[in-house]
């Protein structure tokens, strides 16, 4: 089987959230599986820094942008310690930035035209390279026009008559919603600009399109597929998804077990499995409150949060419980991560106050989040919603109990033995819930089943890489 993955980034390629740690994952677990994954994606400036050998193939190729033709050049590398092939489509005029959708938070004024070029790239690609593909698996909206230019305009060449398509939402709050004019960029007839397929509300939306053209749908966990037929998660697209529900499927990212392993991280100050994690995390927790110049107290619970400081991660609730109970609860708290500066100011505020009680690292820093994770005894996540959640897996796995809001793939992998949820997107449903969990962390007996619980589940891509090749089968089926 032979599966093209487009997507508009990778890891170690390039990545700004944990659509690359998908497509950098799963197709090295496709592999294992015996199917014959490869990567396409833009050539943006940061791929040249990747560290991994990249080839220019000296193949050109034109596509038609609106009433002027670009021209685009072919790299290739592969994924680091496989030979799964990385196709990087190269334009500098539109991918030779700094970063890949905007800077100064905004984004790039030629979006639209940056990702219909590529999305033409996808399909000339199979062409060019003479590639056999069975599925092409698109991802979010920057790869939404991919399923209708391969129905409209592709359908009937030869190579491409039995391709199928599947389309994968990332997260439905991204939709790449253009004015109505950038439709002339696409090239495609105004007849498609309707209510049925690209239009919505007067504006060009690509991830509609990717929802409308492709044979088979899939986003990122089971809970979320539900959640987003209907509002508010469905984000407007909830008609567009009832319609399609048939086709429509969840499957859970998995975590890099390489990455993430407690026995093996190199990030830690000890190393430990199920077996040595009272030790181990003990070992963990008294050098993480030394790095970040909490006292050493083993027996007070020390609470962590990893992620935006934005309000669709729950912080808002986040920093509500910890101004409530820094004063009158024996508890510490860890926060990194950077976004909306109303929170820099307050967490920045907490810290020089509460400096034995609070902790804040406003920035992001891979190897800290590791010792955190390995550190901390709880892990927030009282996300308003969350399509699947990395977080939680890792916590899990490094015998770090997660309380998280049950939303999304947090419903799906967390339930009260191994953690704790609850239901409602307030302070007091997070405060409650975080008492119970304090109150556990007490009782030593019940706090050990909850760790071995979390750390004797797999997590990693295995499951569900299985599960993507049963679908693929299924996307292949559905072009007959």
């Amino acid at each position: 089987m032979n599966i093209l993955i487009a997507t508009s980034e990778a890891v170690p390629f390039a990545k700004t959230g944990g659509l690359a740690d998908v497509c950098g994952a799963l197709p090295v677990e496709l592999a294992r599986l015996g199917a014959r994954p490869a990567v396409i994606l833009p050539a943006y400036r940061k791929v040249h820094y990747c560290g991994l050998p990249i080839e220019r193939l000296g193949i050109d190729f034109i596509v038609p942008i609106g009433s002027k033709t670009v021209v685009g050049h072919l790299l290739q590398s592969s994924l680091p310690g496989c030979d799964v092939p990385v196709y990087l489509v190269q334009q500098d005029q539109y991918f030779d930035r700094d970063q890949l959708y905007g800077a100064d938070g905004k984004d790039y004024i030629d979006n639209c035209e940056r990702f219909v070029f590529f999305c033409r790239a996808v399909l000339e690609v199979i062409r060019l390279l003479d590639l056999e593909v069975d599925v092409i698996h698109a991802n979010d909206w920057q790869t939404g026009l991919v399923g209708a230019y391969l129905k409209i305009e592709y359908r009937n060449l030869p190579r491409y008559e039995r391709i199928g398509s599947l389309f994968t939402i990332h997260n439905m709050a991204y939709q790449g919603r253009f004015w109505h004019w950038d439709m002339l960029l696409t090239g495609l007839d105004w007849k498609y600009f309707n209510w049925h397929e690209m239009e919505f509300h007067g504006k060009l939306n690509l991830l509609k399109a990717g929802l409308v053209y492709a044979d088979s749908i899939s986003t990122v966990s089971p809970r979320y597929a539900e959640q987003i037929q209907s509002s508010p998660l469905g984000c407007g697209l909830e008609g567009v998804l009832q319609h399609r529900h048939d086709v429509l499927s969840g499957i859970l990212n998995g975590m890099d077990a390489n990455e993430w392993d407690p026995q093996s991280d190199p990030h830690l100050a000890a190393n430990y499995d199920s077996r040595s994690v009272a030790q181990g995390k003990a070992a963990c927790k008294a050098a993480l409150q030394e790095e970040l110049g909490l006292p050493d107290e083993p027996r007070v619970p020390l609470v962590g949060f990893i992620g935006r400081l934005a309000e669709q991660k729950g912080i808002d609730l986040v920093a509500d419980v910890i101004q409530r109970w820094v004063q009158t609860s024996d508890v510490q708290w860890v926060i990194l991560g950077t976004g909306q500066p109303k929170y820099h100011r307050l967490f920045e505020t907490l810290a020089r106050r509460f400096p034995q009680q609070v902790a804040a690292r406003l920035e992001f820093s891979n190897p800290l989040a590791h010792r955190i994770e390995a550190g901390a005894d709880i892990f927030l996540m009282p996300s308003r919603y969350e399509p699947c959640g990395l977080n939680q897996m890792y916590s899990l796995c490094y015998g770090t109990v997660p309380v998280v809001r049950a939303t999304g793939g947090l419903a799906d992998t967390i339930s009260e033995a191994n953690g704790f949820s609850f239901q409602e997107y307030n302070s007091t449903a997070l405060s409650e819930t975080l008492h119970q969990a304090c109150n556990t962390y007490r009782r030593p007996e019940a706090w050990s089943r909850l760790i071995a619980t979390g750390m004797s589940q797999d997590w990693s891509w295995a499951h569900s890489a299985r599960q993507y090749v049963e679908l693929y089968q299924t996307t292949i089926a559905r072009t007959g």
